[in-house]
């Protein structure tokens, strides 16, 4: 398997990691804290609510017990939400919906192992990136479709109100704004909504 250049900065990177554990201060409780202070992550544990996450937290680590699985979390499913990695120690059909609900990279087997967390965690921070990164891409691109909407919008009323051709009527978009210094979309917003207040 290639080696990518990544590879070495996402396991540097673990090492100024905030990572909040939402887990009962049992056996795999203390073995997640244990594992992740050997790896050099600034750990926070709490049980079982956590209204706000700390400033700056990178990864939660999540027990699938009632207790969590009966509570709601403001701050997930946010813009700014971090990556949720589940802790199953069973499996059923209300566990494996709140894990798809998550919407989780990896996830970790109770009892909790002395092997398969740095793995686990370095899997879902990578994708978690990407996944955000594709979510911008996305973002960018319906942006750059609604302006080119409302171009074509204001394009076709210039032809209607003018007379004159489709080249013309961007012709006189662009010239109108050069001349205001603006953005040729903010110049074709403006006519668009123009016209829908005349319309109303």
């Amino acid at each position: 398997m290639k080696r990518t250049a990544e590879t070495p900065a996402i396991l540097r990177d673990l090492r100024s990691l905030k990572v909040v554990v939402i887990h009962p201060q049992d056996q795999d409780g203390e073995e997640l804290l244990a594992q992740l202070q050997r790896i050099g992550c600034d750990v926070e544990v709490c049980w079982p609510r956590l209204d706000c996450l700390p400033f700056g937290t990178g990864l939660v680590l999540m027990a699938m017990r009632p207790e969590t699985l009966s509570v709601n979390f403001p701050w997930l499913g946010t813009s700014t939400s971090p990556p949720v990695i589940p802790v199953v120690s069973y499996e059923n059909p209300i566990t494996i919906e709140a894990v798809l609900h998550l919407n989780a990279f990896a996830t970790i087997a109770s009892p909790v192992r002395s092997f398969g967390l740095l793995t686990a965690i370095a899997v879902a921070l990578t994708q978690f990136k990407a996944s955000r990164m594709r979510e911008r891409y996305i973002e960018r691109l319906e942006q750059k479709q609604a302006k080119v909407r409302v171009i074509q919008l204001a394009k076709q009323i210039v032809m209607e109100a003018r007379g004159v051709s489709e080249e013309d009527a961007y012709q006189l978009l662009r010239s109108k704004a050069m001349l205001k210094r603006e953005q040729i979309e903010t110049v074709a917003g403006a006519i668009v909504k123009a016209r829908e207040t005349l319309s109303f």
